[in-house]
């Protein structure tokens, strides 16, 4: 029932263990440890959640300033449509 494309276990097993060992190699080469990539992860994931709402600030800055022109226009034309009748 064994399949040359469904590895065993253990030969799956053997390949994500050279895998680790192959990435890890290339991670230390570079300076990379277990714990600076765990700060980094958590630097990048507060870098996004500071740009979405920055991004949230940005828009809502904008509408406010539309707003205080839009509105008060509006309001105007909808109150001389109004006397005006049907």
């Amino acid at each position: 029932m064994n399949s040359d494309r469904n590895p065993s276990m253990a030969a799956t097993i053997a390949q994500l263990v050279i895998w680790s060992v192959v990435v890890g190699v290339v991670l230390s080469a570079l300076g990379i440890t277990p714990f600076n990539l765990f700060d980094r992860l958590g630097l990048i994931v507060q870098r996004v959640y500071d740009l979405g709402f920055g991004a949230f600030h940005w828009a809502f800055q904008y509408f406010l300033l539309g707003a205080m022109i839009v509105v008060p226009i509006w309001l105007v034309m909808t109150l001389l449509r109004s006397r005006r009748g049907p």
